[in-house]
């Protein structure tokens, strides 16, 4: 029996110690944590119940079985977030650069099959150099394995992936099919191909951080969510920002006692919209008044800036809230801001949270660049989240709403629950100016008269009101009382149950 326990022991410690002492501190030299530390930090203390500590890869090409290492590059297992269940896996970078083995994959599927089965959040630390090269076939099956769980898990349970490390080759693909992708700036990667591949084929001399960093894929293809300076940071961030979410799509989002009082007026929202209409104005000063405490958690917000994206509470319960930016291309929807709040808008209705919009959008944006870019097919993404969206919808024009921007922007038409304006709402086909200049092109000679046509047009539709006789609009609201009246609306539709019909899937246009 001793001789067991010693084994034990020292198979335990052959496991913590992963690729050994030596790898650990050069992880430690370049500012990161070892995989075991990560859990340690995300999780609660002590709550972390590991699996296949033991497991160890089965190649036995290339001098592998000299080679191997209890747990074999990736520790797994649950634990608690604030006391909710969790489902973590983190990659060891120090075993064989991280890479995925045949064994390494079926540690991760076992973990995803167990959260699929109980219905609980799956985190993922990812720090991988990519499949394992000595075992060939066996390890790209094994990234198919965890690609196929992705997809099965999409929508069923929240996935998060954390790159902490490089990611390269199949390693990045797993991570693009979870809902949602943070970077750590300066040590991790994601790349398809690195820059000695680039160069070979392109020509092009490019560095990893330039080619698939934290800042390029925050800034500029839009992959990644956030970027955190460091590991301690991500990992705090991300304990509280899984707190917005449900473990399942069966569960409504976590309810938090709520200290701000649903009925707090703000005076200061009466003179957020300037008078002249082409002033912009900052719409997350909007979004920061009306949620509990000026808590607002905002995804990617280094792309397309033009949209506003994130989750807050309302009276204690979590909402994702879409707005559009006047600060940024005057709040126009073009490519970029299409897709990101498409995919935040169906992933709110996969989880059962709320979706909450501020509309200030003068419509889409023109010219060749988007127009050769598919702004029609991308623009269609984001109609199309918010018409097949059944969770409550809540909608406030807070200025302009031009052309089929507003349609798109949760309308009354897109099955909208709640519908209000501010008095400073603009609902039309276009602009007042651009308008008068088509319907009385034979009066262009005359500026006098346009003018005169202009100021009947604006009489007509600079307001909410022509929008409210119709019903499109609920009603039109002082901007003081916004979150009064978002909360009792969000408690009106706490029971709301609507379905769509019954299809294996829609064919969105992707």
């Amino acid at each position: 029996m001793h001789d067991i326990i010693r084994q034990l022991a020292d198979k335990r410690g052959a496991a913590c110690l992963g690729g050994g002492q030596k790898r650990i501190d050069s992880q430690h030299a370049k500012g990161k944590l070892s995989a075991r530390e990560r859990i340690e930090l995300l999780l609660d203390n002590g709550s972390f119940e590991e699996w296949d500590m033991f497991k160890e890869h089965r190649c036995t090409d290339f001098g592998m079985a000299e080679q191997s290492v209890p747990g074999d590059g990736v520790v797994t297992g649950y634990g608690t977030i604030n006391g909710r269940l969790m489902f973590v896996f983190s990659q060891d970078f120090t075993v064989f650069g991280g890479s995925l083995s045949e064994s390494h994959a079926e540690k991760i599927c076992k973990l995803m099959d167990h959260a699929m089965k109980v219905g609980a959040p799956l985190i993922g630390l990812n720090d991988s150099g990519g499949a394992r090269i000595q075992e060939g076939v066996a390890s790209l099956g094994g990234y198919a394995d965890v690609f196929q769980r992705n997809v099965m898990a999409s929508g069923v349970i929240p996935q998060i992936s954390l790159i902490m490390g490089p990611c390269a080759g199949g390693a990045v693909y797993s991570p693009a099919m979870t809902d949602f992708i943070f970077m750590v700036k300066d040590s991790s990667y994601m790349f398809v191909t690195g820059p000695e591949v680039v160069k070979t084929v392109t020509h092009e001399d490019v560095t990893a951080e330039e080619l698939g960093g934290a800042v390029s894929h925050t800034s500029k293809s839009g992959v990644a969510d956030l970027a955190f300076e460091n590991d301690v940071e991500a990992l705090m961030i991300l304990r509280r920002f899984v707190g917005f979410l449900p473990g399942n799509n069966r569960e409504k989002p976590p309810l938090l006692p709520a200290q701000d009082p649903a009925e707090r007026l703000d005076f200061s929202l009466d003179t957020l919209v300037p008078d002249n209409p082409n002033k912009p104005y900052d719409i997350k000063e909007l979004i920061l008044k009306v949620v509990d405490d000026g808590d607002f958690f905002e995804l990617q917000p280094d792309y397309a800036k033009n949209i506003v994206v994130g989750f807050g509470r309302m009276d204690g319960s979590p909402v994702g809230m879409v707005a559009n930016q006047p600060l940024v291309m005057a709040g126009c929807l073009d490519i970029k801001s299409s897709i990101k709040a498409a995919r935040f808008v169906r992933f709110c209705d996969s989880f059962n949270i709320p979706v909450v919009t501020f509309v200030d959008v003068p419509g889409f944006m023109p010219g060749t660049a988007q127009e050769y870019g598919g702004i029609i097919k991308h623009g269609a993404k984001l109609l199309y989240a918010y018409a097949e969206c059944t969770v409550p919808k809540i909608t406030v024009i807070t200025r302009k709403a031009y052309g089929g921007a507003y349609d798109v922007m949760s309308s009354k038409h897109l099955r909208g629950d709640v519908n209000f304006a501010w008095p400073s709402a603009e609902i039309a086909v276009m602009g007042p100016k651009g308008a008068v200049e088509i319907i009385f092109r034979e009066e262009k000679g005359d500026p006098e008269k346009l003018a005169q046509r202009e100021a009947e047009y604006k009489a007509k539709f600079a307001n909410p009101f022509v929008a409210g006789a119709r019903g499109f609009i609920d009603d039109v609201i002082m901007p003081n009382e916004t979150r009064k009246r978002i909360c009792r609306s969000l408690a009106m539709l706490r029971d709301k149950k609507l379905e769509n019909p019954w299809r294996k899937h829609g064919n969105i246009p992707l």
